[in-house]
């Protein structure tokens, strides 16, 4: 199939287009507005390195208490509207995290925060994909491309508020009031009407309005789920990088390394503006080599770059690992998560909230993993879980497509 020119694709797909970069936008930046405060939130609070890395994964704890949630409140509610209030109540979470007084409201409020942001994660993108299919083309990498330059934009908040010494509640106090003006502009913008059909009928709707046969595909449940764990794999390969970074980066170059605090913020801010670079180029350099290449040039790259900085520690080379591993991952989730929602047999929604609370399983278990490791044996050693995933995505991206033109895909 032609992608029709741009001109072609009506202004109200646009402006929908518009308004999901800008949940994602959102939705990159709250968070990323508290990681630059980790150290201090550490130091204040008086944490080992065990409690610290135990607080920060309650986040993911919330997510996979609540991911399953989404399905259902999408189809009930839409997933804009769902998007939405979730991104409000991530900014309340994020901010009362910053103000914890003692370990046990942080790890609440960072649970809270988790919660919501897992139900905001699986509706934007399932609009996002509903964009998508409208479009008639692959967008969904730049989607997330967009969640990253999120994610560099809240770290430099982040970063530049610690160096201002602006109070942390104000700091997120702000940064939570900016971001829900953003997501409720987005929201007049937003496709109208309910959630589509399940994901077979989709694509045969899609084929019959673009002139072409309809393809009907017959899979069994028993491979259905062996694909989604397949998927789920593939994914927390890349959840387990960008945990590393959200999480210890700036601990490691500041406390291991000896960087200042300002400096530290840019191991995160590097891996996630690698990212961005990876996912713009994404859709591109999967339709031109396919899924399993890049998987494997990712991983390792991902496996190449963070070891030779973990050898070899620096300050600089650090950074430059991190970065490197952002590139190498950039594509995993999005692949994963169009691939999953792509699935024959499964109601609106039920693949991608599936896939999305699977691989939650990175963010929970790596941080107080790699928190006991740093307790025993140092923090340099706890963070070769970065070239491991690398390694675990180079094994397992032989079950991801061979071809140079995605199936489904234009």
């Amino acid at each position: 199939m032609i992608t029709p020119p741009p001109a072609q694709v009506p202004r109200q797909h646009r402006a929908a287009r518009i308004a999901v970069a800008a949940l994602f936008l959102t939705n990159g930046a709250i968070f990323a507005n508290l990681l630059p405060r980790y150290p201090q939130l550490k130091a204040d609070l008086g944490l080992g390195n065990a409690e610290y890395g135990l607080a920060v994964a309650a986040f993911p704890c919330g997510a996979l208490m609540a991911g399953l949630a989404a399905g259902a409140l999408i189809r009930r509610f839409r997933s804009s509207r769902v998007a939405v209030a979730g991104t409000l109540l991530t900014s309340v979470g994020v901010l009362l995290a910053g103000l914890a007084p003692s370990w046990g409201v942080l790890a609440g409020m960072l649970f809270f925060a988790g919660c919501m942001d897992a139900i905001t994660d699986v509706a934007q993108n399932s609009h996002g994909l509903r964009v998508q299919r409208l479009y008639g083309r692959s967008i969904l990498n730049s989607f997330h491309a967009i969640w990253s330059v999120g994610a560099v934009s809240g770290g430099l908040m982040g970063g530049l508020a610690v160096a201002l010494g602006v109070p942390r509640g104000v700091h997120l106090g702000l940064s939570a009031l900016l971001f829900a003006i953003v997501a409720l502009t987005a929201l007049r913008y937003t496709l109208p009407g309910p959630e589509p059909l399940e994901p077979s009928e989709r694509a045969e709707g899609d084929a019959q309005a673009d002139g072409l046969p309809a393809r009907r595909e017959s899979t069994g449940h028993g491979r259905i789920w062996l694909m989604i764990a397949a998927l789920v794999l593939i994914a927390i390969g890349g959840t387990l990088v960008e945990d590393a970074g959200m999480t210890w980066a700036a601990v490691y170059l500041s406390g291991t390394l000896g960087a200042d605090v300002a400096v530290a913020s840019f191991g995160f801010i590097a891996l996630v503006g690698s990212q961005f670079v990876g996912r713009m180029l994404g859709d591109g350099l999967v339709d031109r080599f396919g899924q399993r290449a890049i998987a494997r040039t990712g991983g390792a790259t991902t496996a190449a770059g963070m070891g030779a900085a973990l050898l070899l520690p620096s300050v600089p080379g650090t950074i430059a690992g991190f970065a490197l591993a952002g590139f190498g991952v950039a594509t995993l989730v999005p692949a994963a998560m169009h691939g999953a929602d792509e699935l024959p047999g499964l109601r609106a929604g039920t693949g991608l909230t599936v896939v999305s609370w699977l691989m939650r399983l990175g963010f929970l278990v790596s941080p107080p993993v790699v928190g006991l490791v740093a307790d025993a044996v140092g923090l340099r050693v706890g963070l070769l879980v970065v070239p491991l995933a690398g390694t675990l995505v180079l094994v397992l991206a032989g079950v991801l497509s061979a071809a140079r033109a995605p199936k489904g895909w234009p």
